[in-house]
């Protein structure tokens, strides 16, 4: 760990309530862990796997189709979180788009900064197509620090001349580790999760002394040609939504089909709110409709109608 690296997380620790010892990144996970698990709805079917080498969480839906599958990376400012963490979220997902989602448990910063999440991103994507999953059947989301990572897993499968996905979907993604969005300083007051300061925590122990405006770091400075129909929900009260703002702009300046939805009075990834927030889970709908639709086949409600 680099001493920019151990300032960062230094700092992060005295950022959250804590005894009078400062709480470790292990004890960093459990609280988040604690606090943002909830588990899939029902008739949402949870295993173990592996994918590309690293531990997974698969969640099929009763009445999965036998095509079809949704490739999952988790938030957490790449340093908390985890496929358990997202359970909810993920499930939720799942059961509205009737597709098994595999949920990748990629190495987490300090212990593994930059860019060994965009590694395992990659292999987990490269995986699912050597075993059989077909490129126009497969779909990709994730939210903040893994809705960064799942373009910049798209843009590492495009160097490595790998085809692309039928579409992918970001709440809230992180995709700027320069902070240079307005937002993040006229956003500031609204935001009830995050202050600049607190997300520049998160990038000094990704990525240290590295170059954070590095494409696959910071996907909002690459060329996006290429990539698959993208949907990006954000919401209006967070210092992230320049991110968003400007990824969806760059998407289309490099004539990808992107679209952008940006809820009023709402905070970073309210999706997580499923089942508490009307806005969360009509966000979730009108996700899981943008997904099946960009699919071959007509996958609705959990069956599909071609076989």
């Amino acid at each position: 760990m680099s001493r920019q690296q151990r300032q960062a997380l230094d700092a992060l620790l005295r950022s959250v309530p804590r005894s009078e010892t400062p709480p470790s990144p292990a004890e960093l996970r459990t609280g988040f862990a604690a606090a943002m698990t909830r588990p899939a709805p029902a008739g949402v079917a949870v295993r173990r796997t592996v994918l590309g080498g690293r531990p997974a969480l698969e969640l099929e839906p009763a009445g999965a189709a036998d095509r079809g599958r949704l490739l999952y990376l988790h938030g957490g400012g790449y340093v908390i979180g985890s496929p358990d963490t997202h359970t909810g979220l993920v499930g939720e997902l799942a059961a509205r788009t009737g597709l098994r989602a595999t949920s990748v448990d990629y190495r987490l910063a300090p212990e593994h900064p930059f860019p060994a999440a965009v590694d395992d991103g990659l292999a987990a994507y490269r995986d699912l197509l050597a075993t059989g999953t077909d490129p126009r059947e497969l779909v990709v989301a994730g939210d903040s620090a893994g809705g960064g990572l799942s373009i910049a897993t798209l843009l590492a499968a495009r160097e490595a001349g790998l085809p692309q996905p039928a579409a992918v979907v970001v709440f809230s993604p992180w995709v700027d580790l320069t902070l240079s969005g307005a937002s993040m300083r006229t956003k500031q007051d609204a935001d009830p999760i995050f202050t600049e300061a607190d997300v520049r925590a998160y990038a000094d122990l990704y990525i240290g002394d590295g170059d954070r405006s590095h494409p696959l770091a910071s996907p909002v400075f690459a060329d996006l040609s290429g990539l698959p129909p993208l949907l990006v929900q954000v919401g209006a009260n967070e210092v992230l939504l320049d991110d968003s703002v400007r990824l969806a702009a760059r998407a289309g300046a490099a004539d990808v089909e992107a679209t952008l939805e940006i809820g009023a009075g709402l905070p970073h990834v309210y999706q997580t709110e499923h089942g508490r927030l009307d806005e969360a889970d009509a966000a979730l709908d009108r996700a899981a409709r943008f997904l099946t639709s960009h699919l071959p086949t007509l996958v609705a409600a959990g069956h599909t109608h071609e076989h």
